[in-house]
């Protein structure tokens, strides 16, 4: 039996066939759901024609997570297309150069704010955006990466990331009641376009080769993507505020 049959997914992220939502969207189609992807601005002619590797054809809609317009349109763009939700990919993240590197003491406001806006509160707007399309049952889920510790050159990204962790489990108490779950899946490192935009990503990622109990391909973003599939099906009914890590282990492993 298939995991999603029937679900109608709205899947942000989907950029490369190497990231992580292209996987989930490839497997979620298999899987019986009906997808709708989302891009902005430039990204999304890249998108659409990354759309043509699926399975099935997948619609792309126009969503800047940062612009108010674009999240008031969101119901209805999306409604052109399915007429509801079951569930929400969140694969947004970006912060700019100075944030990263190394810099963290001499990065200025702007340069957090944008990492902040754009990588957490964006999980809180779309969701937000997305809600009057929500069915009786809605499973949001976040990409995440481990903010519970600093990591080399990761900076202010990192910091990103722990607002991400905390944004979700507010989410979590807020829409619970309303029979919204909201989780995280927390990868190790992988080779994608965003990461290889990561100063010292190499040497973030060489981390895991000799402390991952399971081990730890860079280059294989479908584990990831298959915990994110679980978390989208009735599979954790009673889950939500959780981090489900998938990155060999290394987050249980000591220095």
């Amino acid at each position: 039996m298939p995991l999603l049959p029937g679900k109608r997914l709205l899947l942000t992220g989907v950029l490369t066939d190497t990231s992580i939502a292209f996987h989930v969207a490839r497997l979620a189609q298999q899987e019986g759901a009906e997808v709708v992807l989302s891009s902005f601005g430039r990204a999304t002619r890249i998108t659409q024609a990354i759309a043509r590797r699926l399975p099935a054809p997948a619609p792309v809609i126009e969503l800047d997570v940062t612009s108010p317009a674009d999240l008031d349109a969101l119901p209805a763009r999306v409604g052109e297309h399915v007429d509801g939700l079951d569930g929400v990919l969140h694969a947004i993240g970006f912060a700019p150069e100075a944030a990263l590197g190394g810099n963290f003491l001499a990065t200025g406001w702007d340069d957090v704010a944008t990492a902040v806006h754009v990588s957490a509160y964006s999980l809180k707007a779309l969701t937000v955006a997305a809600r009057p399309l929500f069915g009786p049952r809605v499973s949001v889920v976040g990409l995440d990466f481990d903010a519970a510790v600093a990591w080399p050159r990761y900076d202010w990204m990192g910091v990103a990331k722990a607002a991400l962790e905390s944004t979700a489990r507010y989410l979590a108490r807020d829409l619970g009641q309303h029979g919204v779950r909201v989780n995280l899946v927390s990868a190790g490192p992988l080779s994608t376009t965003a990461a290889k935009s990561i100063p010292g990503f190499s040497e973030l990622s060489g981390i895991w080769g000799s402390r991952a109990p399971l081990g730890w391909d860079v280059y294989d973003p479908e584990p990831a993507a298959l915990a994110c599939i679980a978390l989208l099906s009735d599979l954790f009914p009673a889950t939500t505020g959780e981090i489900v890590h998938v990155d060999g282990g290394v987050h249980a492993m000591g220095a």
